[in-house]
């Protein structure tokens, strides 16, 4: 979390030289609260995945790789994405308006909306200009998704893989931003990766954030 004269001005997390050594063999989730300075951003908390064999689609996504979930809501409300809710279906289904998702990102082509939810996570969606994301030729190394439930749009993620991670990558780019938002809040504009030269930590971080009024 930063600050600048007490406004957030970028959120992120930071990874420990030695985070990336003696990863478990098996998929794990962990869950981190933002600082209390970050109550006036759009972010609750992350949700951090790593994935040693990759996940769905396989012939995009198979490399083993970080999720940074930047979630927009609480983790109540994440955990309550589960097919045990009757109206799960209806909820992956029910869209936000366009005018409150990304430029360009939609639902990938293929299985109904419904199929395609992750507990626990929600609906994600894909940058549909992105030309490169051609199954079995896609050189997966990072990638920004987003994320929709029940009629919001909930979180932004970074997919990162630990072998491009090991390059000790600088990295600096806009995000594709919605017209408009759906709460008040500070949100970000860039996504940044780097490598803290001083303490030689990871760095995935949302920057640029910028106050958006609900509309």
């Amino acid at each position: 979390m930063t600050l600048d004269g007490g406004r957030p001005t970028e959120v992120g997390l930071r990874l420990t030289p030695t985070a990336l050594d003696g990863l478990p063999a098996s998929g794990t989730t962990l869950m981190l609260d933002f600082p209390d300075q970050a109550a006036d951003t759009a972010f609750d908390h992350v949700m951090l995945n790593w994935n040693p064999q990759g996940h769905e689609p396989p012939e995009l996504f198979g490399r083993p790789h970080f999720d940074f979930h930047f979630d927009m809501v609480d983790m109540a409300t994440i955990d309550a994405i589960t097919p045990d809710d009757p109206a799960y279906a209806a909820k992956a289904e029910k869209l936000p308006e366009a005018r409150y998702v990304p430029e360009d990102y939609a639902v990938p082509p293929g299985p109904p909306v419904a199929a395609q939810a992750v507990p626990a996570m929600g609906v994600h969606l894909v940058d549909s200009s992105d030309t490169s994301l051609v199954p079995g030729e896609y050189d997966f190394t990072q990638i920004i998704i987003n994320g929709v439930w029940d009629g919001r749009y909930i979180f932004v993620e970074p997919m990162i893989t630990r072998d491009w991670l090991l390059t000790g990558p600088s990295l600096e780019q806009p995000l594709k931003l919605p017209e408009s938002y759906q709460e008040t809040a500070y949100y970000p504009t860039t996504y940044a990766v780097r490598v803290d030269q001083e303490t030689e930590e990871y760095v995935v971080s949302l920057g640029g954030l910028t106050m958006r009024e609900a509309s």
